[in-house]
């Protein structure tokens, strides 16, 4: 059995090592980890698997940490049998002058064609030199057979120049 759990508290509180404590305490093993530091803020995200009573006692540990660090945390149990999607891997990062629309343009144009977004990271920073804010997005996806990548290719390169984005669409290697 799996149990997803996210949380967002204060950076400071050490509440991390707090989860992970309550993880072993009950048995229960790390299948993928994240953290994330957002100004103030820590964000995790925690997939565990164990047995069902080993799980149902970290539930209620959980519960008290939450209560002692006061953070938000919330558990998710997915299903069993995740659906297995064929594609090829690919990564896709851009970079761009900051715009509030480019995220929700470019994932859009992703979505529409099929295209299954694994991971996204994305960050508006200073630019090096320059008194300029940058946005720039690295997504992790999964390509299915169907879509023809050279057409894919050509059809974003294009989008991109018409929204002033530099971009770089590129099979993951091994």
């Amino acid at each position: 059995m799996q149990l997803a759990i996210t949380v967002l508290g204060n950076k400071s509180n050490g509440f991390i090592a707090e989860i992970l404590s309550a993880l072993s305490a009950c048995q229960c093993s790390v299948v993928e980890l994240r953290t994330s530091n957002l100004t103030q803020i820590t964000a995790a995200y925690v997939l565990i698997a164990g047995n069902w009573n080993h799980i149902a006692k970290l539930e209620g540990m959980l519960e008290a940490i939450k209560v002692r660090f006061e953070i938000q945390m919330s558990f998710l149990r997915p299903d069993e049998t995740p659906p297995v999607l064929e594609g090829v891997p690919y990564t896709l990062e851009t970079i761009s002058m900051d715009k509030n629309d480019v995220l929700f343009a470019v994932t859009s144009f992703l979505l529409d064609r099929g295209i299954c977004i694994e991971e996204v990271t994305a960050s508006r920073h200073q630019a090096a030199f320059f008194n300029t804010l940058v946005f720039s997005t690295k997504f992790v996806l999964l390509v299915p057979p169907e879509v023809r990548i050279l057409s894919l290719r050509e059809e974003f390169l294009d989008f991109c120049d018409s929204l002033n984005i530099d971009a770089i669409l590129e099979p993951i290697k091994r």
